[in-house]
């Protein structure tokens, strides 16, 4: 039987409270200028708007598949040439609002072949604090 060269993907979900508006908060989800400040090494828009994130020196490309203002976005990210695989990686960031409180949540979907979640969760909460000092929250 061939070794299968794909590796099984894992979605990790967490949900962080975060002392600012959506308006607010959605340019440091959405916007390439506003993930470089906390999400990677760097984040960079090419000639066909796709994302290039860059972690270690590597690009990893990823398109928008989804977005409502000041609401969510959806990052999925791409082959090694820049296209569009079956069962791609994603990265989905909702924000959302309780209507009862008034809190604001960020809900951070990581669709990947990492599957440790307590590397994962320790990854998140580290990036998430870097995020909150940048709102000021």
């Amino acid at each position: 039987m061939p070794l299968s060269l794909t590796r099984a993907k894992h979605r990790f979900t967490v949900e962080y409270p975060v002392n600012a508006s959506p308006k607010i908060l959605y340019p440091y989800l959405a916007s390439a200028s506003g993930l470089s400040q906390w999400f990677c090494q760097d984040v960079r828009l090419d000639e066909d708007h796709r994302f290039n994130f860059i972690w270690d020196n590597q690009s990893h490309f990823a398109e928008v598949s989804s977005h409502r203002t000041n609401r969510s976005v959806r990052f999925v990210f791409l082959d090694a040439n820049k296209r569009s695989v079956s069962d791609a990686n994603y990265l989905d960031f909702t924000i959302e609002e309780s209507q009862l409180t008034q809190e604001v949540y960020l809900k951070v979907t990581d669709y990947s072949e990492e599957t440790d979640d307590i590397e994962l969760q320790e990854m998140w909460d580290s990036l998430i604090v870097r995020l909150r000092e940048l709102m000021g929250a």
